[in-house]
């Protein structure tokens, strides 16, 4: 005789509410694990860091119901923090109600894309998903919408009051990516763990060791449990590409520090060039005499096809002029525009990426008649002290002249090139940038317009090159 649709109900809310102490036991139950036609028919449950927080935790709520609950996982690359954090919501939305709740991450789309978004895919698998509505802002109880949720809310330290004001029966705080979320808001979700039974979880890459996260595991540890997870110890992630990481960057780089072994960098933060520099200098508007009697250089960074772009710069001393992307250009195009620039500007020096495609534009334009710099980011830089190649020694060279006062058209695709790099030490030291690939992998797009920008730093240009120039702004290319 089957269930009627009433005693399901009854059955699964007396199931549901043995898992109150019980994590674990909750996501087993909860999901069709290796059931057939589902995304998990190939899987027989959490990972082994997963299941050992859920039992920790929920050790600490049997020893202790009144407590509040702190957890910080530093962690390398894809190992299932976001699924994490998908199965917390889930496990205490159904088992404690009228929940209030709040989560956040380092980046808008980090929440929105990836955090929350994960959180869409677990909702459809959970057998208590009908109780529930996921929106693009709130995981609500269809019943009590008003008293029993969980909000994203995008981090701010302008709109930090939406952080405030969590008080309840039960209380959730979840950080994804917890190193990029401000001081400020930290301090504001403080006021939630006054309330007993309250949970606050951490989840992030160690990418910065000053900050709030980093704290958690040092001069605040005694109110926190944490823990570090390395990338290689987990079931999905790819031994083989960590394996080649390692084999490139060294064991003890920052690079694998921070994206595989979860420990926080020796250096203050991976991010190579600072935020506020570059806002600075996209808002900066120099004074006509700051650049007029400067030298004026061309820089390309040459792609072919695919989704890297070719990008052609013309910079005048802290002043740059253009910054000007392609894409799908073949190199007899490449070099077409790029002699444009040279006949406009009059530079005093072209440089130009001459690996792989680029070396035809190179040779175009020396046919053409013009005198090319190449430049070979690989190659051995000037100062093999400080930088592991070329390209960190250019882009070393870009960040000071940046510290100093620049002024960069203002530009989304420029801004995400120049701030989302970043960087390490090699083990003997030196500054070591993050290779594009594995920008690509962990969702950022290739750095072109920064690349090419940097180019122009390939040489440092003495005063014995200075000259006035002013651009003429209707100027008209030759047919060619």
């Amino acid at each position: 005789m089957s269930m009627s649709e009433n005693q399901f109900e009854d059955e699964l809310l007396a199931d549901i509410e043995q898992f109150y102490d019980d994590f674990y036991g909750f996501v087993m139950y909860a999901f069709p694990w290796k059931e057939k036609g589902t995304m998990l028919e190939h899987f027989d449950g959490p990972d082994t860091w997963q299941r050992d927080m859920m039992y920790r935790v929920c050790q600490e709520v049997k020893d202790n119901p009144e407590a509040s609950i702190r957890e910080a996982v530093a962690s390398g690359h894809g190992i299932g923090k976001s699924t994490m954090v998908a199965w917390i919501i889930l496990w205490q939305m159904s088992t404690r109600p009228h929940l209030t709740g709040v989560v956040t991450a380092n980046t808008t789309s980090q929440l929105t894309t990836k955090t929350w978004r994960e959180l869409a895919l677990w909702h459809k698998l959970c057998i208590t998903n009908h109780w529930f509505d996921w929106s693009a802002t709130s995981f609500k109880h269809k019943e009590h919408p008003e008293t029993w949720l969980v909000s994203a809310i995008p981090n701010s330290e302008h709109n930090s009051e939406a952080f405030a004001g969590l008080h309840g029966t039960y209380v959730l705080v979840i950080y994804d990516e917890a190193s990029g979320i401000p001081d400020k808001i930290w301090e504001v979700s403080e006021g939630a763990m006054t309330t007993p039974r309250a949970f606050w979880f951490a989840f992030g890459n160690p990418t910065k060791n000053t900050g709030r996260f980093v704290s958690c595991f040092n001069e605040d540890k005694e109110r926190w449990n944490t823990t570090h997870i390395d990338s290689r110890s987990c079931k999905m992630t790819n031994k083989k590409e960590i394996a080649e990481w390692v084999k490139i960057y060294g064991e003890d780089s920052d690079f694998i520090r921070v994206r595989v072994r979860g420990v926080f960098p020796r250096a203050g933060s991976t991010q190579f060039i600072p935020t506020d520099i570059v806002d600075i200098a996209m808002h900066k508007e120099l004074e006509y005499e700051a650049w007029l009697h400067a030298p004026v250089v061309v820089a390309c960074d040459v792609a072919r096809f695919g989704d890297d772009k070719t990008v052609i710069v013309v910079r005048q001393g802290r002043k740059v002029h253009e910054i000007l992307p392609f894409r799908e250009l073949s190199t007899m195009e490449t070099a077409s525009e790029v002699g444009l620039k040279i006949r406009q500007y009059h530079p005093v020096a072209v440089f130009v990426d001459a690996v792989g495609v680029g070396a035809g534009v190179v040779d175009r334009l020396r046919m053409l008649g013009y005198d090319i710099i190449e430049v070979n980011a690989g190659s051995k830089p000037d100062d093999d002290e400080t930088y592991y190649n070329k390209r960190a020694e250019m882009w070393g060279r870009m960040r000071d002249w940046l510290r100093q006062g620049a002024e960069i058209p203002y530009n989304t695709d420029t801004r995400k090139a120049l701030i989302g790099t970043e960087y390490g030490f090699d083990d003997k030291e030196r500054i070591r940038l993050e290779r594009k690939a594995d920008m690509k992998k962990r969702g950022e797009d290739s750095p072109d317009e920064g690349d090419a920008l940097a180019y122009s730093f390939a040489e440092i240009l003495g005063d014995s090159n200075m000259q006035s120039f002013e651009p003429d702004d209707n100027f008209e290319p030759e047919e060619v």
